[in-house]
């Protein structure tokens, strides 16, 4: 699903968010208005369709239940008010709000054609700190750096990235972001952002042992669920990453670049399919 500040109409992200849902697991115009608080369940199927409107006195209902944070809120709310004036003057204001915010919290979504950025952390790293160390060279980034990496490494990846359209070099020799944040499309990245993840994921093991306790949070929970749970809380933990995002974004005077993994995942098969699996057996 596309990044909200790329939609106009609020009937329409609504849609598409529903759909998105349905595709990853199971989820109804039902269960969609059980969690957003309303007892019809085909008022929002007509929302999404533009046969009805969201009210007001709705919107926040439908931003807890989308798990929208920080500037998501501000401009979805600014997006039913532009979907909802009826006159050109209130129309014309909204989108202008709506614009300003889209310029400010723009997101790049990565295609196929740039899987480079994800092979490794350094890409992600460098397009991180090269604006944090305006006129440094490639080497004395390099020592910044906690995990090991060249100097001809980091002018590598300041190349692709000003290449790609990730970094843009100034008439200065500072580096700026031309995004704020940066996504994988869903549909032809899932490898490459997998094997990113997996190195996430061993140099997360590693900092156990190589920074002190103070300066890394390692902590984790079992506990026992049902499919319906599990869908509630895979929803809480995508809403906290956005959270964590936003956070990340207002931080003025970042002085040093962090690394957030979250993992939710099986410890044990699903006991009906045990038994499923037993039966067969003892049918052969």
């Amino acid at each position: 699903m596309k990044p909200i500040v790329e939609y106009q109409d609020y009937h329409l992200l609504i849609k598409d968010y529903y759909e998105e849902r349905k595709r990853t697991s199971y989820f109804s115009w039902r269960e969609f208005a059980k969690v957003a608080g309303f007892t019809s369940p085909t008022y929002l199927r007509l929302v999404s369709e533009g046969e009805s409107n969201l009210s007001r006195a709705k919107i926040d209902r439908m931003i807890n239940a989308m798990g929208l944070t920080g500037y998501e809120v501000d401009y979805f709310k600014a997006m039913v008010n532009y979907g909802n004036a009826k006159d050109g003057e209130s129309k014309a204001a909204y989108l202008k709000e709506m614009q300003k915010i889209a310029l400010e919290y723009r997101v790049r979504v990565v295609d196929k054609e740039a899987v480079e950025y994800f092979d490794g952390w350094k890409n992600p790293v460098i397009r991180e700190l090269a604006p944090m160390m305006p006129g440094a060279t490639p080497g004395t980034m390099a020592k910044m750096c906690c995990n090991e990496i060249s100097a001809a490494e980091v002018s590598s990846s300041l190349e692709f990235l000003t290449k790609a359209g990730f970094l843009k070099k100034g008439s200065d020799g500072a580096y700026r972001q031309t995004e704020k944040n940066v996504t994988a499309s869903k549909d032809g990245m899932v490898y490459a952002v997998h094997a990113m993840q997996r190195k996430m994921l061993e140099l997360a093991a590693e900092s156990i042992e190589r920074f002190e306790p103070q300066d890394r949070s390692i902590s984790g929970l079992t506990f026992t669920v049902n499919r319906e749970c599990y869908e509630r809380i895979a929803q809480e933990v995508d809403a906290f990453r956005k959270k964590i995002v936003n956070i990340a974004s207002d931080a003025e005077d970042a002085d040093q670049i962090y690394r957030l993994n979250l993992q939710l995942f099986p410890m044990t098969w699903k006991l009906n399919s045990l038994e499923e699996t037993k039966n067969e057996k003892e049918s052969v």
